[in-house]
């Protein structure tokens, strides 16, 4: 891709940016969020069409006029957000859109069902039943399965945007192991992720983006500090610190905010105590399955427990309510954002008040004015950028997005905020931002209980960190106390909980 130019209405996205990939490698193209990377992989990708610049394939220049013809020179793209039909099977997803024929007819049943199991089995993943509604599928099966529907083509290059944002550490290793095996068979692999410790794993060489630029191209993945890329990415040298904990030795003769006695889900956790206290954060470290997000979805009422009780402040919840939940203070920042924790077509106004509405209301009639703001006080709270109410959540960075959940929720005047991976899709100029965010909410007394599949993030984030294993918590312990091999080791290994 050579200066590649592409502009929407009042912005210039891709300002003469570059790229090559050579057969074989691993490339990994990097930025934050609003970089321009999304912009440059569905130019890739055929789904926009460039405004300047030039496309060579194989050694000849190429027009990419739809996704159908960049899949049918070899070209795939797994997105972020999966685009796969929650109601169709395993293998109609596999084949969608190209479906097994015999003499002009689609094969349909048992054959697809077959061939997508012999793909299955080539990521290491041969207990996906192939006849499965995806819809019934965790996020890191669903991840497999639009990896086996790139496979399904004749692939030579495939794109893959944060494949392992929703996979576990064995989850993740399998995926590098799926990545060498392409790789040594030829096939290209652009890979994006936030996760700088990958790009050392994975990675060949490095092509940084910023503000539409390509302000690196090529640099070795390996030999390049890290520093020196999170510097190329955000024009500034970052730290990882997170924001100093306060003693609280109040904590302990304050009642909790949030009291979790004997909750459980039959098969997906077992009967669990927990108790979070004003200006705590609790951190839930574990493996995906473990039970941490169905935990937080039942607190919020989202799931119905076999058994236990939520109490907040003292006060016992009706359990299985999300409305209970709500009116006694529960907010929850979900781990799919975008699906189930924003209105995407909708304002940052509309957002951050949709569950405070009844604040607006007189006599029947929404305020509209109350409503923007009381939102626009509330984002600006967080620093959200732009300061622009009116503007549709979907055109923001994901960092910016995640602090909309988040002052909906302030708007709301919650007491207990439940954030499951809260930095997920974020970059790391506006991770260290969030973190700032989520701890001074707790120093102004808002109860915290964080789960994130990155442990370094739990341990920096949290006070006190609960350990699952398969939906068991086998260990509690001050953070500090704490260090990313011993949390490694209690969720594959599990121990008795102390």
């Amino acid at each position: 891709m050579s200066a590649i130019t592409k502009s929407f209405p009042g912005v210039r996205a891709l300002d003469g940016v570059d790229l090559e990939v050579l057969p074989g490698e691993v490339h990994c193209l990097l930025g934050q969020n609003g970089a321009g990377k999304s912009t440059l992989i569905k130019v890739l990708a055929g789904a926009h069409q460039p405004d300047g610049g030039q496309i060579t394939w194989s050694g000849g220049d190429v027009r990419l006029k739809s996704p159908i013809a960049a899949m049918r020179l070899g070209i795939a793209t797994i997105y972020q957000e999966l685009d796969l039909v929650e109601g169709l099977s395993v293998a109609e997803n596999v084949f969608l859109g190209h479906e097994p024929t015999t003499a002009g007819f689609v094969v349909r049943g048992r054959a697809a069902r077959s061939a997508a199991t012999a793909l299955l089995a080539r990521l290491g993943h041969p207990e996906i039943d192939a006849a499965r509604l995806v819809g019934s599928l965790s996020a890191a099966q669903q991840q497999i399965v639009s990896m086996a529907r790139a496979l399904s083509h004749d692939v030579r290059l495939i794109v893959m945007d944060e494949p392992s944002a929703a996979l576990d550490p064995d989850e993740v290793d399998n995926l590098f192991r799926i990545v060498a095996a392409l790789t040594a068979d030829g096939v290209a692999v652009v890979y994006i992720s936030h996760r700088l410790e990958e790009i050392r794993r994975i990675g060949d060489r490095v092509t940084v983006l910023k503000d539409g630029r390509a302000v690196a191209v090529g640099l070795p993945a390996r030999a390049t500090p890290t520093r020196d890329i999170v510097a190329l990415m955000t024009g500034r040298n970052v730290e990882y610190v997170f924001p100093e904990r306060r003693t609280r030795r109040e904590q302990d003769r304050s009642e909790p905010a949030l009291r979790v006695q004997g909750l459980c889900r039959k098969g997906e956790f077992e009967p669990l105590d927990l108790t979070v206290h004003p200006g705590e954060i609790v951190g839930l470290a574990g493996l995906v399955g473990s039970g941490r997000s169905e935990i937080l979805e039942t607190i919020y009422g989202a799931r119905r427990p076999t058994a236990g009780q939520v109490a907040v402040s003292g006060r016992q919840l009706k359990t299985g309510s999300v409305r209970a939940a709500v009116r006694a203070g529960i907010g929850l920042a979900p781990e799919e954002r975008k699906a189930q924790g924003l209105l995407m077509l909708e304002s940052v106004t509309r957002n951050v008040s949709v569950s405070a509405l009844s604040r607006f209301s007189r006599g029947g009639w929404l305020d509209r004015t109350a409503e923007r703001r009381a939102a626009q006080q509330a984002t600006r709270e967080l620093s959200l950028r732009p300061d622009n109410p009116d503007a549709r959540i979907r055109t923001l960075s994901g960092g910016n997005q995640q602090k909309a959940v988040l002052a909906r929720w302030l708007l709301r005047g919650c007491r207990v905020l439940l954030l499951d991976e809260p930095t997920r899709g974020v970059d790391v100029g506006a991770r260290a931002e969030l973190y700032a965010v989520i701890r001074r909410l707790a120093d102004e007394g808002l109860a915290v209980l964080l789960v994130s599949s990155e442990v370094p993030e739990v341990l920096g984030l949290a006070d006190r960190v609960l350990v699952l294993r398969e939906g068991r918590l086998v260990h509690t312990a001050p953070a500090h106390e704490l260090d990313e091999h011993r949390v490694l080791d209690l969720v594959m290994e599990g121990s008795p909980a102390s």
